[in-house]
């Protein structure tokens, strides 16, 4: 038996940038990190003695007598990639699903990272990353970026860069107290619903070309962002910038943002937020602010309607909890 814990992830600069139709000619950068919120994945074998040979546990129950047979495209395309069988592979998180966090790539990865230990096997961090990007976007054609799938392997606070030559992570470097800061005066709040990230992600794609000017300026915002935080300027424009870039976002398409988020931000920015945005493709999911301590009491009473979820950012990235190497003899 395996057991593996994959954290969440929070973008903050450069999302859009990250599709291939745009960073491969272009390039592409985008500043993110992941946080104490996590989905743990189990795999192990499957005693013979059932009357079905895989059993996939998420939000429903699957038992199949064939890898083909499963509905889950992920699981059923993982167990492929790999050549996995009779599995019972169990799935829970701390937050739900299809809430802009980036659940679905960290469940990936975290399952190939399970499905490499159980065979006795090594899997870097590059490794799972590319791994989690073929599976999802090749073998099964969702649209989307790939920062998500490599935020989730490497964890951290980094800058990554894409381009046609490959992908290279940059650990942010930025003082303790300084990250400290910057996580104390950020708020996360589940708006109540989520989305299908693919979808959105289906017309952002489509958006590219049309909207290149846009993406161009939130891939400039990158270095901005970065000259921000490695340096000793005011933490409050790191939350100007993340208006300007929600600004440009929503922008892009008109799937991205709707009436009750648009509302909920311009409330945010009355009551004391100096900026903030979306997280993932749009539609739903969790809406992150810039706030300052001092405003921060006044700002959780106007919106306690809402969920916040307190958090603090984390390095590890995917992570072995449990490990139990198990031997497959083919019938």
């Amino acid at each position: 038996m395996v057991i593996t814990k994959t954290p969440f992830r929070m973008s903050f600069f450069g999302g859009g940038t990250d599709y291939p139709g745009f960073y491969e000619e272009h390039g592409g950068s985008v500043i993110s990190t992941t946080f104490d919120k996590y989905c743990y994945v189990t795999v192990r074998h499957l005693p013979r003695f059932f009357d079905y040979s895989n059993q996939v546990s998420y939000s429903r129950i699957e038992s199949t007598q064939s890898v083909d047979e499963i509905e889950h495209p992920a699981v059923r395309n993982a167990m492929k990639y790999l050549d996995m069988h009779e599995l019972h592979i169990g799935y829970d998180a701390d937050l739900p699903a299809r809430s802009g966090l980036g659940s679905s790539s960290s469940f990936t990865v975290g399952m190939l990272n399970a499905f490499h230990a159980l065979k006795g096997q090594y899997a870097g961090k590059m490794q799972l990353a590319e791994e989690a990007i073929h599976v999802e976007r090749v073998m099964c054609r969702e649209s989307g970026g790939v920062q998500d799938q490599v935020v989730a392997s490497f964890g951290g606070f980094n800058r990554i860069d894409f381009s046609s030559n490959g992908i290279q992570v940059k650990p942010i470097i930025i003082s303790k107290e300084r990250k400290e800061t910057l996580s104390d005066n950020l708020l996360l709040f589940f708006t109540g619903f989520s989305r299908f990230s693919s979808t959105i992600a289906q017309s952002q794609e489509k958006a590219t070309k049309s909207k290149e000017l846009e993406l161009m300026e939130m891939l400039r915002l990158v270095d901005d962002a970065e000259k921000i935080l490695t340096s000793k300027t005011d933490l409050s424009e790191f939350g100007k910038l993340l208006d300007y870039t929600w600004r440009l976002k929503r922008g892009i398409t008109n799937e991205i943002s709707n009436d009750t988020i648009d509302n909920l931000y311009t409330k945010a920015l009355k009551c004391g937020a100096t900026g903030g945005k979306l997280l993932g493709a749009g539609g739903g999911g969790f809406l992150l602010f810039y706030v300052e301590k001092d405003r921060q009491k006044t700002f959780l009473n106007e919106f306690e309607h809402l969920l916040h979820v307190p958090f603090e950012f984390e390095d590890l990235g995917t992570s072995v909890l449990y490990y139990r190497p198990e031997e497959y003899i083919k019938l």
